[in-house]
């Protein structure tokens, strides 16, 4: 946000912060859900670089279509566990994991 809109914002009583002030995570909890969006926006980026359809990918991983949705929108009852081993089965290497990661 920029520094104009910031200062109008606040003028008018308004408190500018990050998600994690708004929804009073715990530095812990922030960089988990830093960490989970990554992940889902990987397998998304990757699925769409090999040209694959959610349901092509969902053959892949003998899941579900609507189970791969949840995946690359980060839905809470997905686990880091499933996001990493479909990362790992499109192809991401281990190294390219690690720097998601991080």
């Amino acid at each position: 946000m920029d520094k104009r809109k910031k200062a109008k914002l606040a003028k008018k009583g308004w408190t500018v912060g990050s998600a994690a002030e708004f929804l009073d995570l715990s530095a812990e909890e922030s960089a988990y859900l830093e960490m989970k969006l990554a992940l889902s926006e990987k397998l998304k980026e990757s699925r769409i670089r090999k040209r694959l359809t959610q349901e092509q990918l969902a053959d892949a991983l003998e899941s579900s279509q609507s189970r791969i949705a949840k995946m690359e929108a980060g839905d809470r009852t997905v686990s880091l566990d499933l996001l990493v081993k479909s990362l790992l089965a499109i192809g991401v290497s281990k190294k390219e994991l690690g720097k998601l990661i991080t």
